[in-house]
């Protein structure tokens, strides 16, 4: 019986994380062809280094070491769990016991060493969030906070330190029945810190003792194959999103940005430069910049679905600093609502649809774009290396170059710029003039 229902189970989680992931991979796929597989070398060294390594979040040295346990306890407390799924799949009880031996007590203690670590990081995680009040955190300080992602958060640390509970409660009464002799329950000695939870399970009758492990050992798997679909739907995803988004990073250094080769075939006959021209190439432009996540690179798509809305590229934007519209956290999470009412689409229709909207205007208005002052200062400063200013040039491009609303200061500056070389409105010939004055 216990094998059908896991295998129901199992068969359920994985069919609703495979159509969640088809579905996200259409969404990324929506997104323009850029070639970020060159030198592969330095990409894995990046990845290891940025996302395996968590290089970035020790910049802030406390938080860093926090989330660090969080990190390493997901990934290798999951080697209990794929005990507790082949014990689901065989009908067995603590399966590693059969080869492991002498082994197998040490490796569970430093599993439950683990799952302290998470608790106690999970807490402070909710205490920093909730009582301190961080600033960069706080739905009344950023719009983009409000509701869902407040609670999404919340949602998740409190979900870990319940299963933490769980698995070490499970563990306590495991080794109870043990010293009962209960033929399900292979000795394993005592365990580093569930064996200090045994004192409140000796009084039990052994027949309840059975069900509260059971129920125990349900109730951490379920709660195991339901993160698994809930992370597809949370900014939790980064946990896996970190790796391919960290590993197809630009290379470029920060503050160079992509320059649209039909302007600088452009510049360049002004400048009376040579052009080259490709053979079939033709000089019709349809649109400059994006206005809708189509228009978008599929790396930028990827960002915005790796995001961990921590908030800390909005808390170095100079111009959020003093009060302007703009939030680079806000950026991404618009792009992603916009590929999920997208991916609703494709759910529904199997495609995506005309629903009149656009990133552009429905979600990001143009208020926040002319804000931004393009130092890379969020950029630099995402611990998964997401790049906010490459969706805001393009989708200011657009708003520029395609539909031509540019704040009349903005239109002289390049009006003197077309004309002048310069941003200010003299001649060409003075431009260097100011140099004089530096040997006086």
């Amino acid at each position: 019986m216990q094998q059908a229902v896991f295998l129901l189970l199992l068969a359920v989680t994985t069919w609703l994380v495979y159509r969640r992931v088809v579905v996200i991979r259409k969404t990324i796929a929506l997104g323009r062809e850029e070639n970020l597989r060159d030198q592969p070398r330095k990409r894995l060294a990046m990845m290891l280094r940025i996302a395996f390594g968590q290089k970035r979040m020790f910049d802030r040295p406390v938080v860093g070491f926090l989330h660090f346990l969080v990190y390493a306890g997901f990934l290798l407390i999951n080697i209990e769990v794929a005990e507790i799924v082949l014990d689901g799949l065989t009908g067995s009880h603590r399966l590693f016991t059969s080869f492991m031996g002498s082994l197998y007590a040490p490796l569970i203690g430093f599993f439950e060493l683990l799952a302290i670590g998470v608790m106690i990081a999970c807490a402070v995680f909710l205490f920093r969030r909730h009582l301190l009040k961080t600033r960069r955190l706080q739905p009344a300080l950023h719009r983009e906070m409000k509701g869902w992602p407040a609670l999404d958060a919340t949602i998740i640390l409190c979900t870990e330190i319940v299963l933490m509970i769980a698995i070490l409660s499970m563990n306590a009464a495991d080794q109870v029945l043990q010293q009962r002799g209960h033929v399900h329950y292979p000795l394993t000695g005592n365990l580093l810190f569930s064996q200090f939870l045994t004192p409140l399970f000796t009084n039990w009758e052994t027949g309840s003792l059975v069900i509260y492990e059971r129920v125990a050992w349900w109730f951490h798997i379920a709660g195991i194959f339901a993160f698994a679909v809930y992370i597809t739907y949370s900014k939790h995803l980064h946990i896996v999103l970190a790796f391919p988004n960290t590993y197809f990073t630009r290379l470029q250094p920060l503050g160079k940005m992509r320059n649209m080769p039909e302007i600088t075939k452009e510049v360049q006959l002004m400048l009376g430069l040579p052009v080259e021209h490709e053979e079939g190439e033709t000089n019709v432009q349809e649109q400059f910049g994006a206005k809708d996540v189509q228009d978008l690179s599929w790396k930028s798509l990827l960002d915005a679905y790796t995001c961990t809305e921590c908030g800390r590229c909005t808390s170095v934007c100079p111009a959020n600093m003093t009060g302007k519209l703009l939030s680079p956290r806000k950026i991404m999470t618009d792009t992603r609502d916009r590929l999920e009412d997208i991916g609703r689409q494709i759910q529904t229709k199997g495609a995506p649809a005309d629903d009149g909207k656009s990133l552009l205007g429905d979600y990001i208005k143009e208020e926040e774009l002319l804000a931004c002052t393009s130092c890379n200062a969020c950029v630099q400063e995402c611990p998964v290396l997401i790049n906010p200013l490459s969706i805001i040039l393009e989708l200011r491009r657009y708003q520029i170059m395609d539909k031509a609303q540019a704040p009349n200061s903005w239109n002289m500056m390049f009006q003197n710029m077309e004309t002048s070389q310069a941003p200010w409105k003299f001649s060409p010939g003075d431009r260097f003039n100011w140099v004089k004055e530096l040997n006086k």
